[in-house]
């Protein structure tokens, strides 16, 4: 059995390996940075996934591309497959079954709840942080601080960078009509223009029951700062005439 030469660990840290490093943080900045330029889009939609979860997909599959075209780094400079073992593994394989497993995972903490979605970013956080545990495996330590550094910021400092970007949120919106009262589309989307929101196509659902209709549709404001509070919109539904219950919420879709 041979063993692991003196200079072993060290070799991590070598020039090289820095310098390949080096390279892995331009492309998770620059991967990072597109990320959020896709994710804000689907921000200013109101759309469930936005920075945060696009940032960090982008930045943890950017961050797997990149090592794979360094394999002579691996393992501090590949000492481990040619000195300690006879027949070099395929770490590849190992990374391919990885991400697989933890996709699935991720998926478990997405919930649906009507027209609301939540949980996508967590599930990029727990898939980021495969890829974190797999650039400590083969021994880019440097770009998996890197990305755990980042990858932390992002969760924590995106959303409030969503809140200060125009966007256009949406609200989840459910009515019960009174037995026997008929309600009208145009209506309903004339409604919502007046306060600032406009309907979006395709969300109308429309369940009939023996106790009335109910009615359930995404509204999406025009302009976050000129649409109506859903504290004042909820005063104004209460109002209505025909409508028995209603409820509000935002929506992420």
């Amino acid at each position: 059995m041979q063993s692991i030469p003196n200079d072993f660990f060290s070799s991590f840290w070598s020039q090289q390996e820095l310098a390949v490093n080096l390279v892995v943080f331009s492309n998770l900045f620059g991967a990072l940075l597109l990320g959020l330029l896709v994710g804000y889009e689907r921000t200013y939609h109101g759309r469930a996934a936005g920075m945060r979860t696009y940032g960090l997909v982008c930045m943890a599959s950017c961050a797997i591309t990149v090592i794979v075209g360094y394999p002579s780094y691996w393992y501090g400079g590949s000492t481990l497959t040619q000195t300690l073992v006879h027949t070099a593994p395929d770490p590849t394989r190992v990374i391919q079954g990885i991400v697989t497993g933890v996709g699935f995972l991720g998926a478990g903490v997405i919930m649906k709840d009507g027209l609301n979605i939540s949980g996508l970013t967590t599930a990029a956080s727990i898939w980021s942080s495969s890829v974190i545990g797999i650039l400590v495996g083969i021994g880019f330590y440097s770009a998996a601080i890197l990305l755990t550094l980042l990858s932390a910021a992002l969760m924590m400092w995106a959303a409030r960078l969503e809140r200060w970007l125009p966007s256009r949120p949406a609200v989840s919106i459910t009515l019960r009509f009174r037995p026997g009262f008929s309600p009208h589309e145009d209506v309903l989307t004339r409604v919502a223009r007046e306060r600032g929101y406009e309907v979006a196509a395709g969300s109308f659902q429309i369940r009939r029951t023996g106790e009335g209709e109910e009615w359930r549709y995404v509204a999406i404001a025009r302009d976050k700062d000129a649409a109506i509070s859903l504290s004042d919109l909820s005063a104004e539904l209460g109002k209505f005439d025909g409508v028995e219950e209603f409820q509000l919420s935002h929506a992420r879709n």
